[in-house]
């Protein structure tokens, strides 16, 4: 009886195809991950609270520079903000008023412009805050 010759078998991967696919998923990401960060770059007080599920909103924006924008585009003055607030508020008691300030900002400027929009009929105020995670029980 004859023996078969046994067949050389090439373990070897190609692997080009593989990191054709990898550079691809690459560049999306490269591509993609810079137009993810939009909006205005605030550093947000830490705290905890219930979050606001709420679609009808007015945001109030104070940034580090104490540039004051409304809604993210109406940049204003503290001057300036009450009637400016009045614009984009029309009145509507079930509008809530979200003020987000950086933490560097004294406390004074942003009371003043809660007042401001309390004094235009603002009453569902809010503020938006970065939530803390390992906040120990017991501890204040």
């Amino acid at each position: 009886m004859r023996r078969r010759k046994q067949t050389d078998f090439n373990p070897e991967i190609n692997m080009t195809n593989m990191i054709d696919v990898i550079f691809s998923i690459l560049v999306v990401f490269m591509i993609t991950t810079p137009l993810m960060n939009q909006g205005v770059k605030v550093d947000l007080p830490k705290a905890q609270a219930k979050s606001m599920d709420q679609e009808k909103y007015i945001s109030i924006t104070i940034t580090k520079d104490r540039e004051i924008l409304i809604n993210d585009e109406i940049a204003t003055s503290s001057q300036s903000f009450r009637k400016d607030f009045r614009e984009v508020w029309k009145g509507d008691p079930e509008t809530v008023v979200v003020v987000n300030s950086d933490r560097k900002v004294p406390y004074g400027i942003v009371v003043k412009l809660v007042a401001d929009a309390q004094a235009e009929g603002a009453v569902r105020l809010g503020f938006l805050t970065d939530p803390t995670h390992s906040r120990r029980r017991g501890r204040h």
